[in-house]
């Protein structure tokens, strides 16, 4: 069977490792990296670091406004798809990438299985809502990492070829955790071997874009009295220079990291303050406590088990949060076995 995989984001490059490397023993796959994620640091670190093969097809689509690099990669994986005549195109998470792979697809009649299906923050207005709703249900195969993903598509009607095989992210995790404490010198190259820190990642459009919730997040990090280790995502960094905001000598800005040494670092922290959906389920695939700046979640498990506390962008909440917040509870295997990518193979193994 011929396979093409469609990749463009950090989150999707690690999912892609924990399948790409079974999917190839059995099928032949043709990988296409849409570029939506373009350096070095964003993109072909993670390439190098988790043996991904090598995209047969970069589409170097970079930024834009959603429309337009939306399109434009609708257009480039049309003729894509025309040529290569896959049998099956396979699509990961919540991305334009994601959207634009599942659409081509299922407008040229080619079966599409969507990956890390199922999820719903309810909130849709943000881009990654949109893009999930509409991959599930132009999609032919759903792969689900939770009870809750089922339930979610269930009460939208689609109830055809759903498979809870876990979370791929989970595969990834279990199997290179022991690569980054061999390979990652993060820790050591900032000097903080035995330092006890907070790890934060800000990210999403709706507080970089937003001066006041971006500015309540930094001001809480300045204030909360811990070590704070900041890998800067370009974007953020453009606004904060854009809106003139600054950090305090507590926090530690390091430029974006690869796969080993994020793992590394979410190792070694006492606690994460995020506004990611794949840290949080990071944050809690490494035991560590997770403060999610975001005013819902789709990672609901994470909060119903005690480990995960949302609490928006609310300055005074942010800081009680990051001071106080203690996982309640032990945690539950709710995010399948570690052996999500053998399952979603032996579905699509017609």
């Amino acid at each position: 069977m011929k396979i093409i995989t469609v990749i463009g984001a950090r989150p999707q490059f690690v999912k892609a490792a924990a399948v790409s490397n079974i999917l190839r023993n059995y099928h032949q796959e043709v990988l296409i990296h849409t570029g939506q994620h373009y350096d070095k640091n964003m993109s072909d670190i993670f390439f190098e670091e988790l043996g991904i093969p090598k995209p047969d097809y970069n589409l170097a689509i970079g930024s834009g406004n959603h429309g337009k690099q939306t399109g434009e990669m609708l257009i480039a994986l049309e003729e894509i798809y025309e040529k290569e005549k896959p049998d099956l195109i396979l699509v990961y998470g919540d991305t334009n990438s994601t959207l634009a792979g599942a659409l081509c697809g299922s407008k040229l009649l080619i079966p599409v299985a969507h990956i890390e299906a199922g999820l719903r923050s309810f909130n849709k207005s943000m881009p990654e809502e949109q893009n999930r709703i509409l991959t599930d249900h132009i999609s032919d195969y759903l792969f689900v990492p939770t009870e809750t993903a089922i339930k979610n598509l269930t009460n939208e009607g689609v109830t055809k070829n759903v498979y809870n095989v876990g979370d791929v992210m989970f595969d990834a995790a279990l199997h290179f955790q022991e690569t980054a404490k061999k390979k990652s010198k993060v820790i050591e190259n900032m000097d903080m071997v035995g330092v006890e820190f907070i790890l934060t990642t800000i990210h999403r459009a709706e507080n970089t874009n937003d001066i006041s919730r971006l500015k309540n997040i930094i001001e809480a990090l300045n204030e909360c009295g811990e070590r704070v280790v900041l890998p800067l995502h370009p974007r953020t960094f453009k606004y904060v220079t854009e809106y003139g905001l600054k950090f305090n000598n507590n926090i530690k800005i390091i430029e974006p990291v690869g796969y080993l040494d994020m793992l590394a670092l979410e190792m070694h922290s006492k606690k994460i303050v995020t506004d990611s959906g794949g840290i949080q389920k990071e944050a809690y695939f490494m035991h560590k406590p997770c403060v999610t700046m975001r005013d819902e979640t789709e990672w609901v498990e994470t909060v119903e088990v005690g480990w995960n506390s949302i609490v928006g962008t609310n300055k005074d909440r942010i800081l009680d949060a990051i001071v106080n917040f203690t996982p309640k509870g032990n945690q539950k295997y709710i995010f399948g076995d570690g052996k999500a990518a053998e399952k979603i193979l032996s579905a699509i193994d017609w």
